[in-house]
């Protein structure tokens, strides 16, 4: 062996085997907190201060089963635990077998009673904690009575703090004055001058045991609430503190609290990075050094199995997780069914124009495509098989009128203009979750103009007016049939158990995500089945989209369910993946001209919905763990020929995109007349030359504005400078050059870029006179700065916090930055060097 590769391998296999003896120092750490749990010593521990005096016992002591029975023990290990529980026989701990007295709004089920009961456990022993029982199975009361525990039976009156996500602050405030009303609660949230009085009047007298605030307000008010030492400091949806460089989650670490304890309905083993901040949240001087954690876990695969199930060893005594298979008997059961749309005529003839746009990013091979582009093609595509309006110019008009437009233009609307009726009929009520806002509006139009009453919560809607919306649907005899909510803003902490009926309109990332949104409805205290229905178009990307989330979901529940995590970067979409997303369907696509959509019973449909349902759950349950890392659907069909999420029509596109040949994985375009395209996406992308790397540029007029994607003139601008630049160019009679680096279809797309050369015309003096007038209306006063510094500022405050965003943008007052945000979440997928960060956490939310 070469000296230098010796040298590595030996350098490689003491970094391994360092990372193993960190990860063992750290399981004997926790392996004494367990030990802790068990016996209740009474030892300081290092996730937070010593109590100032041993607790006392509230009854007679409770008898534990203590030590593990996996192994016979000496003589000598039995006299030192009998020794043991005689040492700490007068630190009982409270252990409910019934709901406490002090629960006054009902019955606690028996697996909520155990989670109290943990929840005691680690309080008495001083070890903070992580709630991640799944959505639906009570985590806010099983908080609220370990607050009445301590009220009641250790008797101190707080003061505790409970930070929510603002949606849910009213459902929380409500479920206390419910459950334990002897607990005094006051909220903190509303503008200022509220604020101010609520401070004075109340907060500051101290005559309360439970301050409940929101993530926002933590930051904006975070001197008031330094001023108290709390018992118990509580965050619900703790994933909002898993980057440990977000305001939010420097200053929940500065709050003083004797315990903390996180509360989350998702699995918290998914990324390494994101669980050491919660980790060091709860124990600071246990998990003091992200970077030496990150360290323990750069190994090759063959010893990652290891050093997980280690770190899982880590976690045992501070997490508790329970689904609701395994204990909420009594709940009625979900049934998802998958239902596939075909594409209207418009949205087909749309779809096909994005593709071609972009053909040569379709036909490209290897790593030469940017990712941001291709991320960005993906999310037109999204935007078409939702609703071809959501294209500026689009809808017939003016004048804009809502009637069967509306449905027949939209594969998606025809389906739900069918569904909805049926569901009507039979006494159901409706949750409708959607990504895009804009989406949203265009459904809103469709309810009133079918007579749909309905409630619509988004980011955007009032705090206020959210929980009027969500009271008002659950109140008994409400007329409202249906919840439109956006699938991030209305799918954490709300209860709305009265609807038995969800539709995914469009489907998240984020498997995830999606499962929050069902459980809006799936919940205690629903009373029906619940029904899922997600909408997925036939032969498009959302195809691929709803696969891929599968096997994540797949993935993540067998790795956990085995003590073990996902690898980060199974998380994030490659280059591949998106290209063969964007690519799926295509052939079928541009072969077909008009519309897809079947004019079926809504029966039959959802008939055949099932049946692919099964389908697809059937093959999922065939794949192995190596399978879903690799996000490969490889089984077996009906004649024993494998299958894969890569075989389209027979070809496996793997095996084409490994190929060096350009014309290996071809998708053939439709023959069709050329038509200019004068979209904002075009023209920057003509003007930076995205597409052709290697050719020179263009010339462009002398005089022409220097304008900027991220100052969002009005469409029309581009229209007229793509129509300027094209006549510059024949009035200097400019000749494309051919570039042989583009692919079998160059010098068909050249001869095209050519004509329209040839036929471009100058700007008539109307035309000159509007360009004018449209260079006025962008945000002409925004920099490069100033754009960087609200990208900045949305990442650390996140996007609906204004006030504290304004602040950090130099030189803009509040009103000019809400002006820009509201333009800028319409048509962020406008921007084309965005970089990748941005596109990441914001205009896709991956």
């Amino acid at each position: 062996m070469d000296p230098a590769q010796e040298s590595n391998s030996g350098t490689h296999a003491n970094n391994v085997q360092g990372a193993l003896q960190q990860l063992d120092l750290l399981v004997e750490k926790a392996e004494h907190y367990a030990q802790v749990k068990l016996i209740g010593s009474g030892t300081k521990d290092l996730s937070s201060p010593s109590r100032i005096k041993q607790e006392q016992p509230i009854s007679s002591p409770t008898s534990h089963s203590f030590g593990d029975h996996r192994h016979r023990r000496t003589e000598k290990e039995e006299d030192e635990e009998l020794l043991t529980e005689t040492k700490h026989s007068s630190s009982g701990i409270q252990r409910f077998e019934a709901s406490p007295w002090y629960v006054k709004g009902g019955e606690m089920r028996d697996y909520q009673i155990r989670g109290l009961n943990w929840m005691i456990q680690l309080h008495h022993n001083n070890i903070n904690g992580i709630l991640a029982d799944e959505m639906g199975l009570g985590k806010t009361l099983q908080t609220i009575s370990l607050l009445g525990y301590i009220k009641h039976c250790r008797h101190k009156h707080g003061p505790h703090m409970v930070i929510v996500p603002k949606s849910t602050l009213s459902n929380w405030m409500n479920e206390f004055a419910r459950w334990v009303p002897s607990l005094r609660t006051v909220s903190l949230i509303g503008n200022q001058d509220e604020r101010n009085q609520k401070i004075q009047e109340e907060i500051l007298k101290k005559e309360w045991d439970v301050i409940v605030t929101s993530y926002e307000m933590c930051i904006k008010e975070k001197s008031v609430l330094k001023k108290f030492h709390y018992i118990y400091l509580i965050i619900d949806e703790a994933h909002r503190i898993k980057n440990e460089k977000s305001k939010l989650s420097e200053i929940v670490r500065d709050f003083r609290s004797q315990n903390r304890l996180l509360i989350t309905g998702t699995p918290l083993q998914n990324n390494l990075h994101e669980l050491w901040a919660l980790l060091n949240f709860l124990m600071p001087d246990l998990f003091s050094s992200s970077e030496m954690f990150d360290d323990m876990f750069k190994t090759d695969n063959d010893h990652e199995e290891s050093l997980v199930q280690r770190l899982h060893a880590v976690l045992k005594p501070f997490l508790l997780r329970r689904i609701k298979a395994d204990v909420e008997k009594r709940l009625p059961p979900k049934k998802e069914c998958k239902i596939y749309i075909g594409l209207s005529k418009m949205q087909r003839d749309l779809y096909t124009k994005i593709l071609m746009k972009d053909i040569d990013v379709v036909n490209s091979v290897g790593n030469k495509v940017d990712r941001l582009r291709l991320l960005n093609i993906l999310m037109q595509l999204r935007k078409c098989c939702n609703h071809p309006y959501l294209f500026d110019g689009l809808e017939p008009g003016p004048p804009f009128t809502t009637d069967h437009h509306l449905v027949d233009n939209c594969g998606k609307l025809m389906l739900l203009d069918k569904l909805l009726p049926k569901l009507k009929q039979q006494g159901s009520r409706v949750l409708l979750f959607c990504q895009m806002t804009r989406m949203m509006d265009i459904l809103e139009d469709y309810c009133l103009w079918r007579g749909h009453e309905y409630f619509r919560l988004d980011g955007s809607t009032p705090h206020e007016e959210r929980q009027i919306s969500i009271d008002e649907y659950n109140r008994p005899g409400s007329t409202k049939f249906l919840f439109m909510l956006s699938t991030r803003a209305g799918g954490l902490g709300i209860n709305l158990a009265t609807a038995d009926v969800v539709i995914i309109y469009d489907s998240d990332w984020n498997p995830q995500v999606d499962l929050q949104a069902m459980d809006r409805a799936h919940r205690i205290g629903q009373t029906k089945t619940v029904r899922v229905f997600r909408l997925i178009t036939e032969h498009t990307v959302e195809e691929r989209i709803i696969m891929r989330a599968e096997m994540k979901l797949k993935l993540d529940n067998l790795v956990i369910q085995q003590g073990r995590l996902v690898e980060q970067k199974s998380n994030q979409l490659q280059k591949g993946d998106v290209l063969d997303m964007i690519r799926h369907g295509a052939n079928y696509i541009f072969r077909s001209k008009d519309s897809d959509f079947k004019d079926e019973d809504i029966d039959i449909i959802l008939a055949r919905g099932e049946q692919k349902t099964a389908e697809m759950n059937e093959k999922l349950a065939q794949l192995g763990e190596s399978n879903l890392r690799s996000l490969k659907f490889d089984t077996a069909d009906e004649n024993g020929a494998p299958t894969s999420a890569y075989i389209f029509e027979g070809e496996d596109y793997r095996e084409k995109q490994s190929r060096t040949s350009l014309l290996d994985g071809w998708i053939e375009p439709p023959k069709r007349e050329r038509k200019a395209n004068y979209a904002v996406d075009a023209y920057f992308r003509e003007a930076l030359r995205v597409s052709e790397p290697k050719a020179p540029k263009p010339p462009r007029p002398p005089k022409q504005p220097n304008v900027q994607d991220f100052q969002f003139f009005p469409p029309r601008l581009f229209e007229l400078l793509d129509k300027e630049i094209y006549a510059f160019r024949k009035s200097i009679n400019y000749k494309v050059p051919r570039n042989p680096d583009v692919g079998p279809d160059g010098e068909r797309d050249r001869l095209e870029e050519q004509a329209r050369i040839d036929e471009a015309e100058p700007l008539t003096e109307e035309e000159l006179a509007e360009k004018e007038e449209l260079l006025t209306q962008g945000f002409t006063n925004w920099s490069k700065r100033d754009f960087q510094q609200f990208i900045k500022a949305n990442e650390k405050h996140g996007r609906d916090d204004l006030e504290a965003i304004s602040v950090d943008v130099e030189g803009k007052t509040p009103d000019e930055v809400k002006r820009y945000a509201r333009v800028f979440w319409t048509r962020c997928n406008e921007l084309q060097d965005v970089d990748k960060h941005m596109a990441q956490k914001f205009i896709l939310l991956i």
